[in-house]
């Protein structure tokens, strides 16, 4: 039993020794926490309980905290997949929640599974989510002062290996900050949370830059044909070069393999097999 957690880019990490030691400690205890519920849960059920702890978070730009748009607003996107039953569930610009991944996850049980903006909204709220306002004071000051310095490249994700060797991923983001309304990053989407019986990823990073390199599908892809995730990841990154692509993923093959890397500094993530281990 496995589990790998990210934290998305953080700049302030390099910088600024109280925000990532903050940092450190909260991906430390969420993922004691997600490894604690993974002994007694399967790697879907454990990726949707830990990514919502991360979600609930505020020092992650996904649910609480999320980067307001460039209308003033706050719009959450977020996806699961599970390896075994190979189903992908997942909500784009959902507006007023608190935990976007726990709609992907009620998703799963239908046959439209990937609901954007208002139908997405409909959905959870037929289904008993109740309002909440995502904003955090700092957020608005961030938004209100536009300071580019300010804005996280970042989303959350947790890849779990159950003991049955399952598979699964979640990945959640509250944006880039500042973006056109409508934009849709990769986060609910096969380009930036992928998993099947041979592998599981998640990513982050700019989207549009996932999107183009279809980063997650690519390498649980690859992995699928053969390769040991390690090299599958350091495979796809690499052809992200050419555009400078801006990316970083986590991952676990179902031979146990946990693997993290990033084309740019500074991917915060932390993991739990026989010890834990966070970013430094």
């Amino acid at each position: 039993m496995k589990i790998i957690i990210h934290g998305g880019f953080f700049s302030e990490s390099q910088t600024n020794q109280e925000v990532k030691q903050a940092k450190q400690q909260a991906l430390k205890d969420i993922v004691q926490a997600g490894h604690k519920y993974l002994l007694s849960h399967t790697a879907l059920e454990t990726v949707v309980y830990t990514v919502r702890l991360l979600e609930d978070c505020d020092l992650f730009n996904a649910g609480t905290g999320s980067q307001i748009q460039s209308d003033g607003k706050i719009r959450l996107s977020a996806s699961l997949m599970d390896g075994k039953t190979q189903k992908f569930s997942g909500v784009i610009n959902i507006e007023d929640v608190k935990n976007p991944i726990c709609i992907a996850e009620k998703l799963m049980a239908f046959d439209d599974r990937v609901l954007s903006g208002k139908g997405a909204k409909e959905f959870a709220t037929n289904n008993g989510v109740t309002y909440y306002n995502p904003e955090t004071p700092q957020r608005r000051h961030e938004y209100e002062k536009k300071l580019s310095d300010s804005i996280r490249l970042g989303t959350v994700g947790c890849v779990a290996l159950d003991l049955y060797g399952n598979l699964a991923a979640a990945t959640s983001t509250g944006g880039k900050g500042f973006e056109m309304p409508g934009r849709v990053s990769d986060s609910a989407t096969t380009a930036g949370n992928y998993a099947n019986g041979f592998a599981a990823v998640s990513c982050t990073g700019v989207g549009e830059d996932i999107v183009s390199g279809s980063v997650a599908s690519k390498i649980v892809t690859r992995v699928t044909d053969g390769l040991p995730i390690s090299v599958a990841a350091e495979k796809t990154l690499d052809e992200m070069k050419p555009y400078d692509g801006f990316a970083g993923i986590i991952g676990i093959s179902a031979d146990g393999h946990i693997y993290h890397a990033d084309t740019h500094p500074y991917m915060v993530w932390a993991l739990r097999d026989d010890d834990v281990e966070v970013f430094d």
